[in-house]
C-alpha cells in the first residue's frame, strides 16, 4: 500500500517456486521523490473503507507466534510480531484484506481483464498503442499506489503517438518477453527514461515497478524507496538501494522479498501482494511500532 494513499509465467518458477496462479492465489477473495513534493501529497483514505483509522499499537490481541519463530533472526521475529499486532491473523486476516491487500488484487484482476498476453498481443498487431496506454493508466488511476504527480508524469508521459507506442511495446516485452527477467527489467527501465516528460521525470522507482507488480504480482515487486529501505533495515536485510532505476537495485529488492516469503512462510503469503503489503507495514508511520 502506498503512502499517498507495486517472459510467461516460466520466469515467475525460478522467483516464487510454487506461486499460485491468479485462479487460485486469492483465497476469499519513488524514485526518491522531491522534498518539496512530497510536502505537498496530502494522505490519501484507503479506497476500500473510506475514513478508517488505524488502531493503536497494541489494541488487537496478536495470534500466537508461529512454531518455527525462534530460528529467525531477530529483526525477522519482531517484524512477524508488529505485522500480527495490527493484523493477528496475518495475511488471511479479514482486515489486512480490507486495507491492504484489496484493492492491490483488485487491480490485478482488472489488468487480466483488459490486459492480458493474449489482449496485449493482439492490440499490439492491431497497433492500438493508444489503447494499451490508456487502459494501463487508467487500472494505476484507481489505486493508491502512486503519487499524484506519479500518476500526472505517467499519463503525460503515453500522451502523444509516439509515447503511447514506445511504452506499448516496451511494456509487452518487460512482461512477456523471451529474455531472462534481468534484460527484461533493463530494457524497461530504458524505455520508461526515453518517454516524453513534461514535468516531473518519469524514471523513478515507483513508476518503473508499478506497472509490473499489478500485471504480474506472483514476479514483481512494487518498491517506494522509503517505505522499503525502512523496512529493509528493520527486518536485518542489507538492501542495495541506488536512486536510479536499475537491475542491481531490482535484484536486491527481489532478495529481500524470497527472504521474507521464507521466513515467513508459516503466515502462508500468497504472492508478491503479500510481501509488499508486509514490508509496507514494517517501513509506513502509517503503522507505528
Amino acid at each position: 500500500m502506498n503512502a499517498c494513499a507495486a517472459g510467461e509465467f516460466r520466469h515467475q518458477r525460478d522467483l516464487w517456486p510454487g506461486a499460485q496462479t491468479s485462479a487460485t492465489a486469492e483465497p476469499a477473495c519513488c524514485g526518491d521523490i522531491d522534498s518539496t513534493m512530497a510536502q505537498q501529497v496530502v494522505l490519501k483514505s484507503r479506497t476500500a473503507s473510506p475514513g478508517r483509522t488505524r488502531p493503536a499499537a497494541g489494541r488487537r490481541r496478536p495470534a500466537r507466534a508461529p512454531t518455527g519463530a525462534a530460528q529467525l533472526s531477530a529483526g525477522a521475529r519482531r517484524c512477524r510480531a508488529k505485522f500480527l499486532r495490527y493484523f493477528p491473523k496475518g495475511f488471511q486476516d479479514p482486515l489486512y484484506v480490507d486495507w491492504e491487500r484489496g484493492y492491490k488484487w483488485d487491480a490485478h484482476k482488472r489488468w487480466q481483464a483488459a490486459l492480458d498476453g493474449a489482449t496485449l498481443r493482439r492490440l499490439l498487431k492491431a497497433g492500438n498503442h493508444a489503447q494499451i496506454a490508456a487502459h494501463a493508466v487508467a487500472i494505476e488511476a484507481r489505486t493508491n499506489l502512486l503519487f499524484s504527480f506519479e500518476k500526472m508524469a505517467l499519463r503525460d508521459a503515453v500522451r502523444s503517438p509516439a509515447g503511447a507506442r514506445a511504452f506499448a511495446h516496451g511494456l509487452y516485452d518487460f512482461l512477456h518477453g523471451h529474455d531472462d527477467i534481468e534484460t527484461r527489467f533493463s530494457r524497461w527501465c530504458d524505455v520508461v527514461g526515453t518517454l516524453p516528460r513534461r514535468q516531473t521525470r518519469v524514471l523513478t522507482w515507483p513508476v518503473v515497478t508499478v506497472l509490473g507488480f499489478i500485471a504480474q504480482p506472483q514476479t514483481h515487486i512494487f518498491l517506494k524507496p522509503t517505505v522499503t529501505r525502512i523496512a529493509a533495515q528493520r527486518y536485518g536485510f542489507p538492501f542495495a538501494y541506488a536512486p536510479r532505476p536499475a537491475w542491481g537495485t531490482y535484484a536486491s529488492l527481489l532478495a529481500l522479498a524470497r527472504t521474507v516469503r521464507r521466513d515467513q512462510s508459516q503466515l502462508r503469503p500468497r504472492e508478491m501482494i503479500d510481501i509488499q503489503s508486509f514490508l509496507w507495514v514494517q517501513g509506513s508511520d502509517e503503522y507505528p511500532s
